[in-house]
């Protein structure tokens, strides 16, 4: 059964945080392929700062061009109305793979407020990245209620390169990350400065060549 990573988010604009992360975790949980999911319609992130969805998406496509085991899918781009989640994990599980869901650890605190919270835990093995310099305490209450609520057995389990992972339990995964934002890159656009070495070229070009991100958030 292949082991499949998803990895959704707006990538508004995709970068090399985000190409890092997918490659550290890949390696360092031994899965055969991350599945890039650019989201329509976020349903947590004001439209109206979000570049159009196909240029989203165009922008990862030509991001990991290139890299055997990345793919991306248009699955929430073909559905209409908000971008949740769990529908997209119930599409997907209908393949038969094994899935990953990667989130960040903000997210992960986050996630009762999504839909169907432990319909998603259900469908996919939790992969939580820390945010670098984050004061995330797997321990904490918040970090518990999250678990009790969404019924994950086997608690928090950190996982390292050459660690099995264990049959149960949302995985910690300490990926190497670098200090990019996606609103920062958006600004530089807006103030006429460099993405040299922030995204990869081909993306680059895109945003310039679609004039994105020129004008202030609406």
């Amino acid at each position: 059964m292949p082991r499949v990573a998803v990895f959704g988010g707006s990538f508004n604009p995709i970068h090399y945080g985000h190409l890092l992360l997918a490659d550290e975790v890949l390696e360092l949980l031994g899965l055969d392929r991350v599945l890039f999911v650019p989201a329509a319609s976020p349903p947590h992130k004001p439209a109206g700062q979000l570049a159009p969805a196909a240029d989203r998406f165009e922008m990862v496509r030509l991001a990991i061009a290139g890299h055997p085991r990345f793919a991306v899918s248009d699955l929430e781009l073909r559905r209409t109305g908000p971008s949740y989640t769990v529908d997209t994990l119930q599409a997907l599980a209908a393949d038969g793979d094994e899935l990953f869901l990667v989130i960040g650890s903000e997210t992960f605190l986050d996630l009762l407020s999504w839909r169907e919270p432990r319909r998603v835990a259900s469908l996919a093995r939790l992969v939580v990245i820390p945010r670098a310099g984050s004061a995330f305490d797997p321990e904490s209450a918040a970090a518990q209620k999250v678990l009790r609520e969404i019924g994950l057995e086997g608690g928090f389990v950190h996982v390292g390169a050459g660690q099995a992972r264990p049959p149960r339990g949302a995985l910690i995964v300490h990926a190497a990350s670098l200090p990019l934002s996606a609103s920062e890159l958006r600004r530089r656009v807006r103030e006429g400065r460099s993405l040299a070495f922030r995204m990869p070229p081909a993306a680059i070009d895109y945003v310039r060549s679609r004039g994105l991100y020129r004008a202030e958030p609406a």
